[in-house]
């Protein structure tokens, strides 16, 4: 007897979770329809069955990869959270009053708008002699977004997200309907495909890691792994933004409060560390 077929949601849902370690709660399950529909009318299907059957079926290369970068949450804009910026800011302050570069790691990057956002920053600070250029490292686990992000092209709506007039005519040219970031920009940002739950972090240590609105989709357990390797990516005294909504409070010990920057939280100390 042949086993009946995994439902659409269940077996799209499975492959999101095994992919990138996110978790789609039943009551999101709305998402699919919003973020495949766009896929589904680009391979003339009309369900989502239709696409799950196509998937088992193996009939497409690289379906699962579409499917994948389609269904990762890919919301992000420029300069979200703005104050956030301002405390990034004097991180770099500080590591350039050390006389060493700070390195920064934007981890979930999705369409690039956040690393962008730092380059642009640090760009026109080093203009007014007040910071060095950071290095700024940017990853994401889908292939398709990091597409994006390396060509530097957005719409007009995307640039109205937090980008005002001068910032936009400074560092964007229009073309078309669309706006390209400055070369200049992206030379300044390292791109690369990254899987927080299974792959190693970038190499070398950082002065802070921006992992915003990430672990929200993940289970307990695959969070406490990410946290870890966040954790491991960081110098002594190393700091890490999350989303508004998100906190270490209850998830690890790797990191508490930071008492100089307001909302971020810093590596905790290993016991060796505290007694020196």
């Amino acid at each position: 007897m042949i086993p009946p077929r995994p439902s659409a949601a269940h077996l799209l849902t499975q492959l999101l979770e095994a992919r990138t370690g996110q978790q789609l709660a039943a009551y999101r399950s709305w998402r699919l329809d919003v973020a495949l529909k766009p896929l589904l009318k680009e391979r003339g299907l009309d369900t989502l069955d239709q696409l799950a059957a196509e998937l088992m079926d193996c009939a497409t290369p690289g379906l699962d990869d579409l499917i994948v970068d389609a269904l990762v949450n890919a919301e992000t804009s420029f300069f979200r959270d703005a104050h956030v910026f301002d405390q990034v800011a004097e991180v770099v302050a500080h590591a350039a009053a050390e006389n060493r570069r700070a390195r920064i790691w934007s981890a979930g990057c999705a369409t690039g708008q956040e690393p962008l956002s730092l380059a642009m920053l640090f760009a026109e600070k080093a203009g007014t002699g007040r910071a060095a250029l950071p290095e700024i490292v940017a990853t994401d686990v889908s292939e398709g977004a990091l597409a994006r992000a390396r060509s530097g092209r957005y719409t007009q709506f995307e640039v109205q997200r937090g980008l005002p007039i001068r910032r936009l005519l400074q560092w964007f040219e229009q073309k078309g309907d669309d706006w390209i970031a400055s070369p200049e920009l992206l030379r300044a940002i390292h791109y690369r495909r990254l899987n927080l739950v299974d792959d190693t972090p970038p190499p070398g240590r950082f002065d802070l890691v921006m992992c915003r609105n990430v672990l929200l989709y993940f289970a307990p357990e695959v969070k406490a792994r990410v946290f870890a390797s966040l954790a491991g990516a960081l110098r002594p005294g190393g700091l890490l933004v999350l989303g508004a909504g998100e906190t270490v409070i209850g998830q690890t010990r790797l990191f508490e409060p930071s008492r100089r920057f307001r909302g971020l939280y810093e590596k905790t100390a290993t016991p060796a560390a505290r007694a020196a």
